[in-house]
């Protein structure tokens, strides 16, 4: 399996995204990871040459990085708190299109953009594309929490059938803290079934900020495929 073959997939993927979503005077929410930076290089390629007038929101300080490296007009959520759509991209997707997300530790403020925005789109390589969640990611759900509540919540995770790890920071001594202040547990559920279910009972725990489990939220997902072709899924979003 060729490595250039693979960035390729995920290139071509993040630019049909681009080119099929994107649109004169767009509010935009800019995701996280390896696969949106070629999102955000077509975006910037593309406002530059038909100066489309775009506002950009980022999701974490990675995407705002790249908001201001690409000559972006930044906008915050205050200001519009209402998107026209959101490209990002994930840990796994299932058949579904329900994900797991936050194994870069900002799934909060991503969720909280994707769920302001009318479309949310995902952009990655066929690695992460699996039938049920669980399967291809395996460092488990990203759950954030508030610091002092992590071992009771960790006890209540074990019941609900999970094997939870507080994440530790890299380069520091300690926990790792997200962009929100807080502490991150990644749980091993194996397989994810009920998607659905498990993330309300997750949510009912005090002390529980969210999840990276991200149900019923995604439009489309463009997958880059292992011999750089991209195929694309789409799934209509059902909001109350």
């Amino acid at each position: 399996m060729s490595e250039n073959l693979i960035e390729e997939g995920k290139k071509n993927a993040a630019y049909k995204a681009v080119e099929e979503n994107v649109k004169m005077g767009m509010v935009l929410g800019i995701g996280s990871g390896s696969t949106v930076i070629y999102a955000v290089e077509r975006i910037a390629e593309l406002n530059k040459k038909q100066n489309l007038k775009l506002k950009c929101i980022p999701t974490s300080f990675q995407s705002y990085q790249l908001i201001v490296e690409n000559d972006l007009t930044l906008v915050s959520l205050d200001q519009y708190p209402e998107l026209d759509l959101d490209i990002d991209g994930a840990d796994e997707i299932d058949k579904n299109l329900n994900l797991i997300k936050g194994g870069g530790g900002c799934m909060v403020q991503e969720k909280i953009i994707a769920s302001n925005s009318k479309e949310f789109v995902i952009v990655a390589d066929f690695r992460k594309n699996s039938d049920v969640l669980g399967v291809s990611w395996k460092k488990g759900v990203p759950i954030e929490v508030i610091p002092i509540s992590y071992v009771p919540i960790m006890k209540k995770l074990e019941k609900l059938g999970g094997t939870p790890v507080l994440r530790m920071a890299q380069a520091k001594a300690g926990p790792l803290v997200s962009d929100n202040g807080n502490f991150i547990i990644d749980v091993d559920f194996g397989e994810i079934k009920d998607p659905s279910g498990l993330n309300l009972k997750i949510l009912t725990i005090p002390g529980v900020v969210d999840t990276g489990l991200f149900v019923d939220m995604t439009s489309k997902a463009y997958i880059g495929l292992e011999d750089g072709n991209v195929r694309t899924l789409t799934k209509k979003r059902f909001r109350l």
